[in-house]
């Protein structure tokens, strides 16, 4: 990234750090977990860490980062029970939600489903968590939206708002996580593709839902 000149006193040069470190994490580019390394933030805006580091105080006061030892700065988690709740209700109502769209499935769901889970195994090289997690949400969009009960359809809508409020990306501190959550991606695939029945189909979506919690859970207690 090209550096971003900046002048003015001490004072102004933080402010600019803190607008601009403050705006990546509200897009997800700095998700939560992520770890903010001074030097390396200095280097990208051009400045000495002494900004970066006043920054990263106002930040802190906000709640928006966090200071642990031997960790260092890195962005807030989000709420852990508003998260885990979140998580169980989706893994529910996204579950029957994706059963009963199986078998009304418009013509070529599956294949851009496939192209979007490919895509997703393609980010795993060179990993951008946000660039994942939108990925990961088009692939789940494909797959419920088709759902014929528009109550459930609008559950699970509200349940993936709820998530992009809490800017939750559990691939950004558990990139093992990305990799298995492809591989559960075509398991699910391969049950629609063969017309499985639709409780297995919920069941699959389900269980792929809640290893997501848990490998933030298990984050968590470390």
């Amino acid at each position: 990234m090209a550096r971003e000149p900046v002048n003015g006193t001490t004072m102004s040069k933080s402010r600019i750090a803190y607008e601009w470190i403050k705006a990546r994490i509200a897009d997800g580019t700095f998700s939560p977990g992520y770890r903010l390394v001074l030097g390396q933030l200095a280097q990208e805006l051009g400045v000495s860490v002494v900004p970066v580091r006043e920054a990263i105080r106002l930040l802190e006061a906000e709640g928006l980062v966090t200071f642990e030892r031997n960790v260092g700065a890195q962005v807030a988690m989000v709420d852990e029970s508003e998260y885990q709740h979140t998580m169980q209700t989706l893994a529910l109502v996204e579950g029957y939600a994706a059963a009963l769209a199986a078998p009304v499935l418009p013509p070529g769901t599956l294949a851009k489903a496939r192209a979007l889970n490919t895509e997703l195994a393609g980010c795993l090289g060179d990993f951008e968590p946000a660039k994942f997690t939108g990925l990961n949400r088009d692939f789940h969009a494909v797959l419920f939206e088709a759902c014929p009960n528009p109550q459930i359809l609008d559950l699970v809508r509200r349940g993936w708002d709820r998530l992009g409020r809490l800017r939750s990306s559990t691939f950004s501190f558990v990139p093992g996580r990305a990799r298995d959550s492809v591989a559960e991606h075509e398991t699910i695939l391969g049950l629609l593709e063969r017309g499985a029945p639709g409780p297995e189909i919920e069941q699959a979506v389900r269980a792929h839902r809640l290893a997501t919690l848990d490998a933030y859970l298990a984050y968590r207690r470390h």
